[in-house]
């Protein structure tokens, strides 16, 4: 027996990296919920969450895209990106039979969400978006340029959380030390020389500096678009960086019906453990079908 409420799995993708989701177990006749970190990010941080859903009845999976947490690294940075990820979800969806899914996406994974939405918005039973949408802003974008892939390490896990605190404060002003301490373990984890590191490989950091600057960005509105009428949930952060209240204005005009909530003092990204995130994601949940 175990006193986990969920069972690690894997799952390999096209080019043979073996990926690691956690299953947790729910009622038949439900589509599942799949839910999709962030960018630095792995399963851990749905820890809350997951279990929550699960305990409505709700079967729910949780991967780790490649190059997070117990997901192998990729040989080749260059597929650190949203269409490979995209590829490689489409795969655990073909290992688990899933024909239909309710997604939660907290910043790059809900760039994933809408990505396979564009090619295959059937699939969506229902979706949540967090703290990202069509349009990221620049400032943003250089602000996760500023700490993503640099290595640091620690000797402690209250160094870490100290460390964390330095980087994010204005992002989550109202954190204590308890709010950082559990932001560490779930960024963060032992290593074989004994110090505490970011759970992820630095170079996925690598496709994002080699980027072209002056590029113009995709447009992503169609994208959106696709997920139109499913029960949805949009969340923003009022201080985020990422998402503006002007393109959260428009992502809810894009998608009639969608609830919308701004988490107070909070930048990017909420947690989804906010009482009124988690009732909007309940009230959504209510409505699949």
């Amino acid at each position: 027996m175990t006193d986990k409420p969920f069972t690690h799995k894997h799952w390999h993708s096209a080019d043979g990296l073996a990926l690691h989701f956690r299953d947790y177990p729910g009622g038949s006749g439900r589509p599942p919920v799949v839910c999709l970190h962030g960018l630095t990010r792995n399963a851990r941080d749905f820890e809350a969450l997951a279990p929550h859903i699960a305990g409505q009845g709700w079967r729910v999976l949780v991967p780790e895209m490649r190059g997070r947490g117990r997901s192998a690294y990729a040989p080749d940075p260059a597929s650190y990106a949203v269409p490979t990820y995209a590829a490689d979800l489409l795969a655990l969806l073909a290992q688990e039979r899933i024909e239909r899914f309710v997604a939660i996406g907290t910043s790059m994974g809900g760039l994933i969400a809408m990505a396979l939405a564009a090619v295959s918005p059937e699939r969506f039973a229902g979706i949540v978006l967090n703290d990202v949408g069509p349009v990221v802003e620049p400032a943003g974008l250089e602000r996760i340029k500023a700490y993503v892939g640099q290595g640091r390490s620690f000797p402690t896990w209250i160094h870490a959380a100290r460390a964390l605190a330095e980087l994010h404060g204005e992002t989550h002003p109202g954190h204590g030390l308890e709010d950082w301490l559990a932001m560490a373990k779930r960024t963060m984890t032992l290593v074989s020389n004994g110090r505490i590191a970011f759970d992820y490989d630095m170079k996925i950091a690598e496709p994002i500096f080699a980027s072209d600057r002056a590029a113009v960005p995709p447009d992503l509105w169609p994208m959106l678009r696709a997920l139109a009428g499913r029960p949805a949930v949009l969340v923003r952060g009022a201080l985020s960086s990422i998402l503006s209240a002007a393109t959260l204005k428009e992502m809810a005009a894009a998608l009639p019906g969608a609830r919308t909530v701004t988490v107070p003092a909070t930048g990017h990204a909420p947690t989804l453990d906010e009482p009124e995130v988690r009732a909007a994601i309940d009230a959504m949940l209510a409505e699949v079908r």
